[in-house]
């Protein structure tokens, strides 16, 4: 397989208006298809968006009227999966012919989640990710998924998985990613904190592959001026700032980290260095113990009601 091109998008959603999000990223597509990139990855909850600095109401034991109204205008800035916005994106992908991995906040039913999609420029929208395991305060707004979308995707590029944010730090999760054979491992994020970048070169090293980690950079200006936020409401607060990154096989940083504003980092990614770095480790073949640990995985869908004829 011949070196190609992998970009990050490090851009801001559009706060409740997840269509100009979607034409906002399809703009993005094709200008990153015109440069060469055959894989592009989009930040956490990039469809929808990420609700830093609200509460929604909520204190142990007790909910309020206006965080329930707060959620109730959330669940309607979100995605369905499919819809018309991954049409939009499935389209622009197309014609771009890049494979796509977007973060969106999915709409089923009465419950909201935090997926990653996939796109295949020359198959449509193939999958998505649902996050397993919301972080804190997460945890009120947005469901758990199960481990039926936790599969990597063949692609002309290579194997492609994606891990959301602190999912990153479940060792079980990335050992099952690496027993697909992730070569192209996807970290949509809000976090961009200093420990974030130590986390995706451990990552590339400890799985030999590489790590396409982005983040959105966005202010509260972009959010409307009636969007509660406990970090205040001066339109130039920077509310997520960045600090996306692609790092190699053996967990030297290719491009990035970036905390300046909105960004497009590229780097060429040669798909035999994974065999080259696993020569010294394999975590699941060679330097594994399968005699001391194994792993078992419930890849099930596990849905809350069954129904038998």
């Amino acid at each position: 397989m011949q070196p190609f091109m992998a970009s990050v998008a490090q851009l801001a959603s559009v706060p409740f208006d997840p269509m100009a999000s979607a034409e906002k990223a399809a703009n993005h597509i094709a200008r990153a298809g015109r440069d060469g990139t055959k894989l592009l990855v989009f930040p956490e909850a990039y469809l929808g968006f990420y609700p830093k600095g609200a509460s929604f109401g909520a204190v142990v034991g007790q909910r309020s009227r206006e965080g329930r109204a707060a959620f109730q205008r959330y669940f309607e800035a979100a995605v369905d999966v499919p819809g018309p916005e991954t049409a939009l994106v499935a389209e622009a992908a197309r014609e771009a012919g890049i494979f796509v991995v977007m973060g969106a906040i999915e709409r089923s039913g009465g419950t909201l989640y935090c997926t990653a999609l996939f796109f295949d420029g020359a198959k449509g929208f193939i999958g998505k990710h649902r996050k397993l395991m919301p972080t804190a305060a997460e945890r009120l707004i947005w469901g758990f998924g199960d481990g039926s979308t936790m599969r990597v995707f063949d692609s002309s590029i290579g194997r492609v998985g994606a891990v959301v944010c602190w999912e990153n730090y479940m060792p079980m999760l990335r050992m099952h990613m690496y027993s697909q054979g992730v070569a192209l491992y996807c970290a949509p994020t809000a976090d961009d904190r200093e420990t974030w970048l130590p986390s995706m070169r451990h990552i590339a090293f400890e799985g030999r592959c590489f790590v396409l980690t982005a983040c959105q950079h966005i202010r509260r200006g972009a959010y409307p001026d009636d969007y509660e936020c406990s970090f205040g409401n001066a339109p130039e607060t920077v509310l997520m700032r960045g600090g996306s990154a692609i790092v190699d096989p053996l967990g030297h940083i290719l491009a990035g980290p970036d905390f300046t504003g909105e960004a497009m980092l590229s780097a060429e990614i040669d798909p035999g260095q994974s065999a080259r770095a696993k020569y010294d480790f394999d975590v699941v073949g060679h330097y594994a113990r399968p005699d001391i640990f194994s792993l078992s995985v419930n890849e099930a869908p596990m849905p809350p009601v069954l129904s038998k004829s």
